[in-house]
């Protein structure tokens, strides 16, 4: 009798989609036009100077916030990347992971700050993040490749998908974890909602959202190999390759790309939201408001001594 039973729910499904394809195709004609350039202009940045610049200036990037070690640490392992032959498929995954991570925040932050500031918000939010982060990765290239087609726009839009649920989760928290006392005590100055959020809240934040920034970048580099699939490119694509021919000499080359543009992302995202003492960012900062303050003292001696040099004037005026 159960047999019988049978509710319809993958008919239901395909008949939506065929009639969002059929009603709203200009729509994502548009969305994977603006997607597609974004990423032809980020790639043509990465792939056309030689690989020397763009070493060079990654690893002073690396060196800049987190030290001399990160910065030649990069070098080395981009480097590394060079001599096994993979560098253009490495700035092709790396075009890819920023344009989507890019995408991704620009969603996720937004949202994470409404969900912060309005509980009815959460509570819808947060089971359809729930739905995001349990859904098989595979999953997501079925809509998109409908959608968009293949190539690397439905690569783009599932890895958008796949990535975007830690960055609101970590934005929200970030915000909500806010002392209270301190937004009390903005407000108690009249501070509007917008500034408190500006100047308090995003601030005090800001090592939470870069740690779901981090998360975003990091599952977006995973989706590499499977965005391949659909025709994405980079070094997914002798991943699948290796695959298919069971070629481990291509397999690990692709793979060390892989590990070692991660690790170069998690670093200098990580270093970005904290800062560290011995970076020469932070020192640069430390010496600015060293100056400042310097500035400042130097300028109430000078108003104290002034006011003294005059006190006598006025009495003997007097």
């Amino acid at each position: 009798m159960l047999d019988d039973l049978r509710i319809p729910l993958g008919d239901w499904v395909e008949a939506g989609v065929d009639w969002v394809t059929d009603n709203v195709k200009v729509v994502f004609d548009v969305i994977k036009a603006i997607v597609s350039a974004l990423y032809d202009v980020v790639e043509l940045v990465l792939t056309e100077p030689p690989a020397i610049v763009l070493i060079l200036v990654l690893a002073a990037i690396a060196f800049a916030v987190r030290g001399w070690k990160m910065g030649v640490g990069t070098a080395v392992g981009l480097f590394a990347i060079v001599l096994v032959g993979q560098w253009d498929n490495a700035m092709a995954t790396l075009a890819l992971t920023l344009v989507a991570a890019f995408f991704a925040l620009a969603i996720a932050i937004p949202l994470g700050i409404w969900a912060a500031r309005n509980d009815t918000v959460s509570t819808i939010v947060r089971p359809v993040l729930d739905f995001l982060q349990t859904m098989p990765a595979f999953v997501y290239l079925i809509p998109a490749i409908i959608l968009f087609s293949i190539g690397v726009v439905p690569g783009i839009i599932a890895t958008i998908a796949f990535a975007m649920a830690p960055g609101v989760r970590l934005t929200e928290l970030g915000i909500r974890g806010v002392d209270k006392e301190i937004v009390e005590a903005g407000t108690a100055f009249g501070a509007s909602p917008g500034r408190i959020l500006r100047q308090i809240q995003l601030p005090l934040a800001l090592p939470t959202i870069m740690t779901g920034v981090n998360q975003i970048i990091m599952l977006s580099l995973s989706m590499v190999v499977i965005a391949a699939m659909v025709g994405a490119g980079g070094l997914g694509q002798p991943i699948v390759q290796a695959l298919q021919r069971i070629d481990v000499g291509l397999g690990t080359e692709a793979g060390l790309s892989v590990v070692i543009l991660a690790i170069i992302l998690d670093r200098i995202t990580n270093a970005l939201g904290s800062l560290q003492e011995h970076s020469p960012v932070a020192r640069l900062r430390g010496r600015r408001a060293a100056a400042a303050a310097d500035a400042g003292t130097a300028a109430a001696a000078g108003a104290t001594a002034q006011a003294e040099r005059v006190a006598p004037a006025t009495t003997r005026g007097a």
